[in-house]
């Protein structure tokens, strides 16, 4: 195999510099990516093409190591740059699986949860309940039912939680650990979609009600609220706004603790970006953690704090390199000086993010990627949509019917976004490692989608 140092100079100036071992975030491959002798891509020590033969396309790769070694950088960043205690929450949203949860949760990470099916699979993957935060704009009273019922962290966004929460109290043995989420008011700039702190937000209580809140969960002998969360957004590559989070939060902190709560945790969200394309270029894990936790240090200690236990929430910048997706190339379409197509087996139903937020991604082809780029195409999904393209003007060795097309960086917001639109089934998804790859999620078939369709008796077909 070509040597990691070897890789990026391999593929190019499309991947350079692509191997960052402590700041993964930057990187645009799995770190176990390697072109083998025989020309061939492998990530985890599988050849992708025999991937493909195995398992069929598309299909969702995901890299242990790569996966295991961004939870080390960011649990090792915060041990060094903030001197109070510490934990990093993976944001599930990002991609939820057993194996995922139970692989987040043996690096010592938390994780945090939107729905009963995201905690339920944390929990059933071996995540401790007291590691886990429940998050939710609009949560339904079974969904905070079975988060209190069972110690989880119930992180209240409006008064309807705390309305609900209050009517469930009598049914939990032991107050409900709570941490109230504000809006603090800080733009930053990412798309729209997921700019989460400005004022104008659906989350979280509006800062002039923050005090009132307090007030009102002093009274209450249910709830014992330990923390406040505010987030600002996603794939943000500024620093800035995370600094000026921490002042907002300190000020926060300081009033909740001299209403009487016992505040243990602040929790300051996620947003840090990707390296998608080479153009894009996001600080390191390590910059991101630094300035969160300068920034907190300084606000504490300038308004004579105790130091709360600093928490944050990546996802993204967590899952999403560790991620590769495999296609098979299909049809092939040229427009004379206008546009080539290239067709494959998959699109907006596995990876939404570019008819929803314009994503760009970087790709080659697995089975050939050391052959010369000569043509600019544009790979097209199959679905029914003429918007449903997965990327445009993209450099590929003359490609045919039959062969790999490998995109990087799709281990988030990929499958957890996916769909069964046009009534295509999901794909599988491995997990791969020292050369093993392990099936984590099988492969729908077209019959599975009509486990839930119920056919009325007076539409059944007459025979």
């Amino acid at each position: 195999m070509v040597a990691s140092t070897e890789f990026a100079k391999a593929f190019g100036a499309a991947l350079e510099p692509n191997l960052d071992l402590a700041s993964p975030n930057r990187n645009l491959a799995p770190l176990t990516a390697r072109i083998e002798t025989t020309g061939h891509l492998a990530v985890g020590g599988c050849r992708l093409a025999d991937l493909a033969s195995s398992y069929g396309t598309p299909l969702y790769v995901l890299d242990e190591a790569s996966l295991r070694g961004t939870c080390r950088a960011y649990r090792q960043a915060l041990e060094q740059h903030y001197p109070g205690p510490s934990l990093a929450i993976y944001a599930s949203k990002a991609n939820s699986s057993l194996a995922i949860s139970a692989l987040v949760a043996s690096e010592g990470l938390g994780l945090d949860a939107v729905s009963a099916g995201e905690l339920l699979t944390a929990l059933e993957g071996g995540m401790p309940a007291e590691r886990i935060v429940f998050h939710g704009n609009n949560k339904s009273r079974e969904e905070l039912a079975l988060a209190a019922g069972r110690g989880v962290t119930v992180v209240a966004d409006n008064w309807r939680d705390l309305e609900l929460l209050g009517e469930l109290a009598e049914d939990f043995s032991q107050p409900v650990q709570l941490m109230l989420r504000f809006t603090p008011g800080i733009e930053c700039h990412t798309h729209e979609y997921i700019r989460t702190g400005h004022l104008d937000s659906k989350f979280g209580f509006d800062p002039d009600q923050l005090e009132i809140v307090l007030k009102h969960l002093a009274g209450c002998p249910w709830a014992r609220l330990t923390g406040l969360h505010a987030h600002i957004g996603s794939q943000i590559f500024e620093l800035q706004p995370h600094r000026d989070l921490a002042g907002v939060m300190a000020d926060a902190l300081q009033l909740a603790r001299s209403l009487g709560h016992p505040i243990r945790d602040l929790n300051v969200g996620g947003g840090l970006g990707i390296r998608y394309v080479a153009s894009d270029d996001p600080p390191s894990i390590q910059e991101w953690v630094k300035t969160v936790a300068e920034a907190v240090l300084a606000a504490c200690r300038a308004r004579d704090l105790e130091l709360p236990r600093l928490l944050c929430e990546p996802g993204r910048s967590l899952v999403a390199t560790a991620g590769v997706t495999v296609y098979e190339i299909g049809s092939r379409k040229e427009i004379p000086g206008i546009r080539t197509y290239l067709s494959v087996d998959g699109g907006m139903s596995d990876n939404p993010r570019p008819i929803t937020y314009e994503s760009q991604y970087t790709a080659m082809l697995a089975n050939r990627p050391l052959a010369a780029a000569t043509e600019t195409v544009t790979v097209a999904g199959k679905h029914c949509e003429s918007g449903d393209v997965l990327l445009k003007d993209l450099a590929l060795p003359p490609a045919t019917s039959g062969d790999l097309l490998v995109v990087f960086s799709t281990g988030a917001y990929n499958a957890s976004m996916g769909s069964n639109y046009n009534r295509i089934p999901r794909p599988a998804a491995v997990l791969v490692h020292g050369g093993v790859a392990e099936l984590v999620q099988r492969r729908e078939q077209p019959e599975d989608l009509l486990r839930y369709d119920v056919l009325p008796s007076r539409l059944m077909p007459v025979t």
